[in-house]
């Protein structure tokens, strides 16, 4: 007991009140009771009636698609914005960008997913375009308030950059788009990568911009557990929940192995 500190106790307690939660979710996963909250004994057929609901199924796979592509055009949008952030002189063009590009993170969800509702169908009666709304306008209102994040992640990582190293490809010849493809890229990839994994996280948890802006046939996974939850809570979505805790496990233990392995292998180097 003496070497239990008020640090370790802090510890294991937020431990437990973050992960017990997930543990039950898993355990009654199992569960062979119609009833969520009532145990009946242990039964995997709730995994097989998942992968048979073709609605979860479809609202999985769009999902996954327009977290993809969201994140990808959001670290697009994200790091030109960064850029103007940090490497532009300070003038009230450049404010005027830094406020619009940090609105979204203190923006009630609420507030953008009704105004990008209202600028689809303004845009629909003046212009045509677009004629629904769909996995598109999903997809452009995802890139749109993840594209902020990318920006203040990116631009944390170019202000510690030492640009005597871009300009010293510069002095040897190199142009600056050359440079920045040759020597930035590489050097802010670590938060290109945090800012895409951020931007896909956000894509797919997200259910009030996507309950706005989307329409027949673009259902995301949220929508449908929303929804099934509104009706009771059926045991499929704990083995939906369970699949998806897995999944994340895996992927965050994977990046802890690579990482620590990368990082043996340069302390042997310097040694």
């Amino acid at each position: 007991m003496k070497n239990l500190s008020f640090s370790k106790v802090m510890l294991w307690v937020g431990l437990i009140f973050l992960y017990a939660p997930m543990l039950i979710l898993v355990i009654y996963s199992f569960n062979d009771s119609k009833l969520v909250t009532v145990w009946g004994g242990f039964s995997p057929k709730w995994y097989g009636e998942l992968f048979q609901d073709q609605q979860i199924l479809n609202a999985v796979w769009t999902s996954l698609r327009i977290a993809f592509y969201s994140s990808t055009m959001a670290v697009i949008i994200g790091t030109m914005a960064a850029f103007v952030m940090t490497r532009f002189r300070r003038s009230w063009a450049k404010l005027t960008l830094s406020n619009m590009i940090t609105a979204p993170l203190v923006m009630p969800e609420v507030i953008t997913g009704l105004s990008l509702l209202l600028l689809f169908v303004q845009m629909s009666e003046t212009f045509g375009w677009p004629t629904e709304r769909g996995m598109f306008t999903v997809w452009i209102a995802h890139s749109t308030f993840c594209a902020a994040y990318v920006a203040v992640v990116v631009s944390s990582r170019l202000r510690e950059l030492d640009l005597s190293i871009e300009e010293a490809a510069m002095d040897l010849g190199a142009t600056r788009l050359k440079t920045f493809f040759l020597i930035t890229i590489p050097m802010i990839a670590p938060s290109l990568i945090a800012g895409w994994l951020l931007s896909f996280s956000l894509s797919l948890d997200d259910l009030v911009i996507a309950s706005f802006t989307s329409g027949p046939g673009s259902t995301t996974l949220p929508m449908v557990v929303f929804s099934s939850v509104r009706l009771g809570v059926s045991p499929k979505i704990n083995a939906l929940a369970t699949i998806i805790i897995l999944a994340v496990s895996l992927v965050a233990f994977l990046s802890w192995y690579f990482a620590r392995r990368a990082e043996k292998k340069a302390k042997i180097a310097m040694e």
